[in-house]
């Protein structure tokens, strides 16, 4: 008999202030600047996230998939 495999979470805990402010620049369309790890700055507006990853789409609609662990800060624009 095999173990059964883990079960990762599918579900995002929105009693999170982090996953709840994501889900508000995506219902508000904010534009955002989105600054990685690696020092590069994303510009864009948020159109979803799941439990690892957003995606971005640019000012030439151009879709981004960034990696939430490789995320330094969300700001959104003025």
């Amino acid at each position: 008999m095999h173990p059964s495999p883990a079960k990762m979470p599918t579900d995002f805990d929105t009693s999170l202030p982090s996953i709840r402010q994501i889900q508000t620049l995506i219902k508000n369309t904010a534009t955002v600047d989105l600054k990685l790890i690696t020092g590069d700055l994303v510009t864009g507006r948020i159109i979803w996230q799941d439990p690892n990853c957003v995606c971005i789409l640019d000012e030439n609609s151009q879709q981004t998939t960034i990696w939430k662990h490789a995320i330094a800060y969300i700001k959104p624009k003025n």
